[in-house]
């Protein structure tokens, strides 16, 4: 029983007194031992004992911001999952994806998604960009002690930012250390063990002003080139018909593409590729 609450099943003051507007600092005072960095770990690293999701790409277009990320997670030298989903909607326009231990990822993921619904419950107005992205930051410092023992969580956080004078820049990407801080990127940026290949192609394609589709094009290159040289990234899987999930957030709010639309880019990429290897 959560503390504070007593038999009869009334709930106790802390839930119906005006309160703080972050939910996690509401949770750290109700039931503090839900909070991902609150468990008690035991001694010693743990970094081999959970999957770990791996890359993540994001890519500022003209009109919003692209994130893509492949599907595979690893254990070791093993294949945990083929198709897990590592980008999701923080909010009704912004993106967040994760690497790392996946499963402390994914929670953290979704309590910032709580987050983010709860600020804008009790506050009557949305955060803005730079704000969710100082959120997320203080959930990644609080999880510190799990990251010093391997079970470390790294997101990468893209948004629409409806402030922008330039709705042309309008598209914007977070990245973040495993302390929690924050850093925009100019352009695009990468996460996980594949990010190194992925920047590398990145680097060499990207340039200003990208319709929102050619970035998608893009995306799913930059994880096919990461595929070819990190063995924890996972490709575009034609058998299993496994693709990278892909989403864009413009003024119209997120959305992710459909598994049709996924398919036909990266099968299209993987034709291209099958007449010029290197890209």
């Amino acid at each position: 029983m959560a503390a504070g609450f007593d038999p009869s099943g009334r709930l106790p003051d802390v839930f119906t007194n005006a309160g703080t507007s972050s939910f996690t600092t509401f949770l750290s005072r109700v039931a503090p031992e839900m909070l991902p960095g609150r468990r008690p770990l035991p001694p010693g690293m743990a970094a081999d004992l959970a999957p770990h999701a791996t890359t993540i790409v994001a890519i500022a277009a003209a009109d919003g911001v692209v994130m893509a990320g492949d599907r595979r997670a690893t254990m070791g030298n093993l294949i945990a999952q083929r198709d897990i989903e590592k980008v999701h909607p923080a909010d009704a326009y912004s993106l967040v994806g994760i690497a790392g231990t996946a499963g402390i990822g994914i929670e953290l993921m979704r309590l910032f998604q709580v987050e983010l619904e709860h600020y804008e419950k009790i506050e009557g107005a949305m955060l803005s960009l730079d704000g969710k992205a100082n959120r997320l930051a203080s959930m990644i410092r609080g999880n510190l002690g799990a990251a010093m023992q391997g079970l470390a969580v790294v997101p990468l956080f893209a948004g629409f930012d409806l402030a922008a004078a330039d709705p042309t820049k309008a598209g914007r990407i977070f990245s973040f250390d495993v302390t929690g801080g924050p850093y925009e990127e100019t352009g695009y940026d990468a996460i996980g063990s594949g990010s190194l290949f992925a920047k590398s192609a990145l680097k060499k394609r990207f340039r200003a002003g990208l319709t929102v589709q050619d970035a998608t094009r893009l995306a799913v290159e930059a994880l096919y080139d990461a595929a070819d040289d990190d063995t924890a990234t996972g490709g575009p899987d034609l058998t299993r018909r496994i693709y990278p999930v892909v989403m864009t957030a413009t003024a119209e709010g997120t959305h992710r593409l459909t598994d049709a639309e996924t398919a036909t880019i990266a099968e299209g990429v993987v034709a291209g590729r099958m007449e010029n290897p290197g890209g």
